[in-house]
Formats: C-alpha cells, structure tokens, sequence
C-alpha cells in the first residue's frame, strides 16, 4: 500500500505570483500543470518557458498535462526540461505508444489522459507503455468544473487490472476534486488527486493538501495514511 499523492493544480493559483504559490504548497507530492494550446481544448494557459522557470524555483516533482495538439512534437521537450511525469492526450494522437517512447527516451515519466466521453476499454492493452493513467473528470480546459463521478467506472476497472497483476500503473484523476468528492474517487482506486481551488483557495494551502491526502487515505482499501 502507497500513500495517496496530491497535486495542486496551478491552474487555480495567481499566475503574477506563481512562485509564491507554489512555496505555499511545500509538502505535495506532484505539481500539476496545465498546458493547453486553444486547439486541443478552448483556452490558452502556459507553456515550455513557464515550466523551465518553474523548475528553478521548486523541488516538488512536476506533473505536465499536455492539453494540446501534435504531442509527438511538443512532449518530448517537457522531459527533456526536468518534468517528472509528462502525460499526453489519446484524443490527440494515432500512435500513443509512440510518444510514451519518445517521453521516456527523454528523461521522464510518460502519462495517458482521457476525456469524460472518452472509453477506456480501446486503451488497455496499451496502458502496459505508460506510468500513469489520467482519468479527466471534468471536461478539459477550464478549471472550476464540476465532478463527474460517471468516470469512475473506468478508474475501477483499471484499478481492478492493477490488483490483479496484470498492470502496472498509478492512476490519477483531475477534474472538482475537493473535500467533497475526494473519497469516491479514492474508493473507485484513484492514487493521485489533482487538486486547484481545493488547495489554492485555501487559506492554508498546506493545510488543505493534508487534509485531502488525509481523507483519500481513509477511504480507500488499497492507500494507507
């Protein structure tokens, strides 16, 4: 049994202090950043630059999700940058299996997403290339969203896959997680909860990320506090 991760979404932080931000979560497992390119999904945040300068101002592992288009071009640089674990969406590529290759040829950790409507059966003969499995339980590109608890099915029937020796993988869900939804996530087999306005609308974002890694522990059978 593992501990729960947490990853503080910096989607929620203030973007004119984000290295202040990202001092008041000292203590988190990952740092979860967002990078979209208003292709793949409606809204444009940050992207290669930002994230090498956020490499120089903190030891938490980065955590980069790649809501964009053409991740055989773009993710490989992230790895090659220091991001620990840099996860790509299906949806936006016919040859994952390749650009998982290319991510870990350059130093990192390589990570599947899927949207909500997206099926996971399609993807699991497949998930053996890849660390980490994110279930996206809101639709990607805004923060603030909703959580969509009709994904759990897909985060139970890979934690099933894990238990059973047949995979190896952590799976990951980002999308309204809080204080309210945490538990069933963990229930369904979640490891690592991203979460934004949880953690930086806090008035003690330490305090709110152990709270929560606190909570997903007691819920869960296979997380331990």
């Amino acid at each position: 049994m593992a501990e729960p991760l947490i990853a503080p979404s910096i989607l929620a932080a203030d973007f004119a202090r984000l290295a202040d931000e990202i001092a008041a979560v000292a203590g988190s497992d990952w740092l979860h950043v967002d990078v979209m390119d208003n292709h793949f999904v409606p809204n444009l945040t940050l992207g290669l630059p930002v994230v090498e300068s956020l490499l120089k101002v903190t030891d938490i592992p980065m955590d980069c999700h790649l809501m964009i288009e053409d991740p055989a071009r773009w993710a490989p640089p992230y790895a090659e940058a220091g991001a620990y674990n840099v996860t790509f969406h299906a949806e936006a590529t016919d040859d994952p299996i390749a650009v998982a290759r290319d991510i870990h040829a350059a130093g990192a950790k390589a990570g599947l997403s899927v949207k909500p409507d997206t099926p996971i059966e399609p993807y699991l003969e497949i998930l053996r290339n890849f660390d980490t499995l994110l279930v996206m339980s809101v639709e990607p590109g805004f923060g603030g969203q909703k959580f969509m608890p009709e994904v759990l099915p897909k985060v139970a029937a890979v934690r099933r896959l894990v238990d059973a020796g047949e995979l190896t993988i952590l799976v990951e869900i980002d999308g309204g997680i809080n204080a309210d939804t945490i538990e069933a996530a963990a229930e369904a087999g979640v490891d690592c909860f991203v979460a934004g306005s949880a953690v930086f609308g806090a008035a003690d974002p330490a305090l709110a990320v152990a709270r929560l890694r606190r909570q997903a522990a007691a819920a869960s059978s296979h997380l331990t506090a």
